[in-house]
């Protein structure tokens, strides 16, 4: 099978999970954000672009039965200023995956939508995959773009697929990038006794999950029983925990598992951000999957990765 992505954060504990269930794994990535040192030991490593013509090679040369696909453009800021950048990396490269896939009778695509954006701004809450899809940022409308296109290889060319709509993934290996960010940033200004920006008032909700149960998700999404008809909603999965956390909570739990203590400021909130997002898991739920970890437990396993050697220093507990 094949991790698009694998080099990054979420992708390569995804890969970890492959890997140790006794799949052979094969990762493409082009670094350009993903790091060499989260490669996991055991699967084939290609550094590519996602749109360059050459993955079709790969994909004659493998004829994998499984793609599940990582790699993205995932910062909300970023396409809201370079909306052009966002389309070229999370619809063309998506496409030109699925081409390859197409041409060479892979079974299934896994693929990472997004429950924290596509929604909008919804009236229900916690939000299930049938709720309006009013997505309010660039990164938004491409991962729900990917899922019309996924919509339309399943109908015309028989490849099918599931769509994984995340909330915030946050966890071990985290760049400070995307919403779920504010996780790893927070962390790296604790240990650094640096001020906590927070922009907004701090009381605008999140839903985070730990990722090593977002990979245990992609581990169930990979041997679904999945209808033989419907719209995009029959085939998407929402992955969180259904509890929404704010900012000003998620610094508080990361004071008292670090055993560190900081000052914080509030700035203007940031263009393109929604004020809440919690999303409904029972879907999947009745399909075998929970998270496992619970939201102070993943905040200290986070803490103790980032801080490294110094955690005992810092006095986590």
């Amino acid at each position: 099978m094949l991790v698009t992505g694998g080099a990054g954060f979420i992708g390569s504990h995804v890969a970890d999970a492959h890997l140790a269930r006794g799949d052979q794994v094969w990762i493409v990535d082009d670094l350009s954000s993903g790091k060499r040192e989260n490669l996991p030991e055991g699967a084939a490593f290609h550094e590519m672009d996602l749109a360059d013509p050459a993955l079709l090679d790969l994909f004659r040369e493998v004829e994998f039965d499984l793609v599940n696909h990582h790699a993205a453009q995932i910062d909300v800021r970023i396409s809201v200023e370079d909306p052009l950048k966002d389309a070229r990396v999370n619809v063309l490269g998506l496409l030109n995956l699925l081409e390859a896939a197409r041409r060479t009778g892979t079974r299934r695509v896994v693929y990472v939508s997004s429950g924290g954006v596509i929604y909008g701004e919804p009236e229900e809450r916690p939000t299930p995959e049938t709720a309006p899809k009013l997505p309010l940022s660039p990164y938004g409308v491409s991962k729900l773009s990917g899922e019309h296109y996924l919509h339309y290889y399943r109908e015309v060319h028989g490849l099918e697929y599931a769509a994984l709509r995340y909330s915030n993934v946050f966890g071990p290996r985290q760049d400070p990038h995307g919403e779920a960010g504010v996780v790893a940033i927070f962390c790296q200004r604790l240990l650094a006794g640096q001020e906590i920006h927070i922009f907004g008032d701090g009381e605008q909700t999140r839903d985070y999950v730990y990722v090593e149960d977002v990979a245990q998700a992609n581990l169930r999404a990979a041997e679904l029983e999945l209808p033989g008809d419907g719209g995009l909603d029959q085939r998407a999965f929402n992955v969180g925990t259904g509890t929404g956390t704010s900012v000003n909570r998620l610094a508080d739990i990361l004071e008292a598992v670090s055993g560190l203590r900081t000052t914080r400021s509030f700035r203007a909130p940031r263009k393109g951000e929604l004020r809440h997002s919690t999303l409904d898991v029972s879907r999947l739920a009745a399909r075998g999957w929970a998270p496992r970890h619970s939201l102070k437990e993943g905040l200290r396993r986070t803490f103790q990765h980032i801080a490294g050697p110094a955690a005992s220093k810092a006095g986590a507990r």
